[in-house]
């Protein structure tokens, strides 16, 4: 069952929030990329065109965590920022289409991205938030 309330949800869906993805190297050692991401049926979704380092990784042990500045600041001058805990899986194929749809975020709108005619298939990742905190309403 997905940690996501309407909240964590708004934090990943608005704006251009660059999202720290961590994976975890075969022997332990943390694995830190900045992704783009989105939230798709209950799960934080990140687009990719290859197979880089971050999906192998996933492919082995699918805990990850997610790190973001939301951009907002609560009462006590604190800047808010999210952190989310969850089980990742990689499904084949659908990154074009994905990373299109988060580039009009992203980049802005009326954008192609990728940039390309043809793109390749890609992978994309599905997050199952399993604990969320951080500063802010989700904590």
């Amino acid at each position: 069952m997905s940690a996501l309330t309407p909240e964590v949800e708004g934090a990943f869906n608005t704006g251009a929030k660059l999202v720290h993805l961590i994976t975890l190297h075969a022997d332990g050692r943390p694995q830190v990329t900045v992704v783009w991401t989105g939230v798709e049926d209950g799960e934080i979704v990140i687009a990719h065109m290859r197979e880089h380092q971050k999906v192998k990784n996933v492919r082995r042990d699918p805990r990850v965590a997610l790190s973001v500045m939301t951009g907002g600041r609560n009462a006590y001058g604190l800047d808010e920022y999210l952190v989310v805990e969850g089980n990742a899986r990689v499904t084949e194929g659908g990154s074009a289409e994905l990373l299109n749809k988060l580039a009009q975020r992203y980049i802005g709108p009326g954008t192609k991205y990728p940039p390309m005619d043809d793109p390749p298939a890609g992978f994309v990742t599905r997050v199952t938030a399993t604990k969320v905190g951080g500063v802010g309403p989700w904590a």
